[in-house]
This record gives structure tokens, sequence and C-alpha cells, in this order.
């Protein structure tokens, strides 16, 4: 029961549901991020971004493989991923291969915090450091575009067309980036006073996985997790016009999330915030 979202100009699928399996799609971005259930739907993906290697956010990766074999995918999939795990990872599909006797190659793209990878067109991803016990990442996608100078504004579009001729259209432009979509998972909130730049992202994923005092604030920091609490107090910085909570406790029920995030939410944020949670129940 795959559940979805329209954020902006994205739309955020998956499943998401805290300590049990995390794995989300966003189709317009030909991005994945987490594969801890296989989204067969999502198998075709260009690239696949994991968080960290916990079971519910890494676990389905040798199924989700498996899939793109029975697609007729040929190409490798593109994991980009902690550098940290990136010799584990290897050595855990390599006896996946072994077992299944099917290959389950990936091209992988060990990151450090600050490094930026590619996506398609001008799309760009960026690891941001997150607060866990293990190795872990945030994601933010960006598009870079070129822009004219500021002083060079109002330049004939014949004098632009003919340095781009003579290679000189370099000294014309100059880059700017766009904060697209990031998606923070599994961390203490403190990672947003290391990278306030999340937070202005056009759209925002992020885990809130308490959402009221069925769990304390100090237990869900001890396991290096967001609650609801410490989002309310933040408030006023959350200035992203589209936020995503995603994985929930099962320690709610889904038709619980909505109106707890009506009656503690101030309005304002309210209204810019949906919940990946599906409409009825947690899939089994």
């Amino acid at each position: 029961m795959i559940t979805a979202v329209k954020a902006g100009a994205y739309t955020v699928r998956g499943l998401s549901l805290g300590g049990v399996y995390t794995a989300l799609h966003v189709p317009e971005l030909d991005v994945a991020f987490d594969c801890g259930v296989a989204l067969r739907s999502a198998a075709g993906v260009g690239t696949l971004c994991l968080s960290h290697a916990h079971a519910d956010h890494i676990g389905a990766l040798n199924t989700l493989l498996g899939i793109r074999g029975l697609q007729g995918v040929k190409a490798p999939l593109r994991v980009v991923m902690p550098a940290e795990i990136l010799e584990t990872l290897l050595a855990a599909l390599r006896a996946m291969t072994e077992l299944q006797r099917w290959p389950l190659d990936i091209q992988p793209v060990p990151v450090e915090p600050g490094d930026v990878v590619p996506l398609k067109g001008d799309f760009w991803v960026r690891a941001v450091k997150t607060f866990h016990p293990v190795p872990s990442l945030a994601y933010q996608v960006v598009r870079r575009v070129q822009k004219l100078k500021p002083e060079l504004a109002g330049m004939p579009g014949a004098e632009i067309a003919a340095r781009r001729k003579a290679g000189t259209a370099a000294e014309l432009f100059e880059a700017s980036e766009h904060a697209e979509l990031a998606y923070v998972t599994d961390t203490l909130v403190q990672v947003f006073d290391h990278a306030p730049a999340l937070l202005a992202s056009k759209v925002l994923v992020m885990e809130t996985t308490f959402l009221d005092d069925r769990k304390s604030l100090e237990a869900s920091r001890a396991g290096c997790h967001i609650h609801l609490d410490e989002v309310l107090a933040r408030a006023g910085d959350f200035v992203t016009p589209n936020l995503v909570l995603m994985h929930v406790s099962q320690l709610y029920q889904p038709a619980e999330v909505a109106p707890i995030l009506d009656a503690r939410m101030p309005a304002e944020l309210r209204a810019r915030t949906q919940a990946l949670v599906p409409a009825e129940q947690w899939p089994l």
C-alpha cells in the first residue's frame, strides 16, 4: 500500500514506518531514498540515496536489485551512500550474489558530508551530516542554473551568442543553486543547527518519529530520533513551503496522525505540512 503526497512540484511516494521500513521515491527527480522495502514501481530508478545501514532503511536492497533483473534493467543501480559502509555493503551483496546465483551489481558512490553528486539535467544531490549511532547522512537535491552576471544585464543576445561561439561564455555567467528537496531521517534535531539550509528547501521530507507523550523527549533523543515537541519548539525555523513528515512510530495508528498534528501544530505551519502515512492502517 504505497502512500503518495504531492508537495509543490514533486511527488513523494513510498512507505515509511519508524523502525520497520522506509523507502521513498521522487519520480520527477528519478531518485529514491532508502530501501527498507522494495518498491517494485520504483525499481528502474536512476539513483538510490541511502541514509544509513540500519535494516529498516537498507534491508530490501537485495530484493530491489532482483526486481531490476526481472524487469530487464541492464544498468547497475547507482547507489549513493555514507563512505563508511561501502566495503561492508559490497561484501554483503557479494554474499547474496553467491547465495542466489544471480548478480546483484551496483554502481557505488561513497560520499562524505559536503560531497555533491550529479543527478539528471541541472539537478545535483549534496550529502549532509546527520546524528545517529551509525554513519548516516541527509541529502539535499539542488538545481544549478547559469544566469547572466548582473553587471552584464541588457547585453544584446547577438553578443552573447557570439561569445558562446568564441568559447568565452563562461565570463558572462555565474552559477546559482536552488534548494529543491531535502531528505532528513534518523537523526537528532541538531542537524538543522549544523545545516540550516535544509530548512529552506522547497520540499523538506523529514522524520518525526514521535508525536506526543507516548514517547518522552528524552527517550526520543536517546534513540537519536526527532520528536514533534522539537519541531514545535523550532516552528519559526521551518520556512519550507512544503513540509512532509514521515518515519512515524508504530505507536500511532495512521488515523491518529492528522488529528495530533491539527491539535498541536501552529495553524500556519500545519497548513504547509503533510504526513506520509496511509489512509487506514499500516501495511502488514
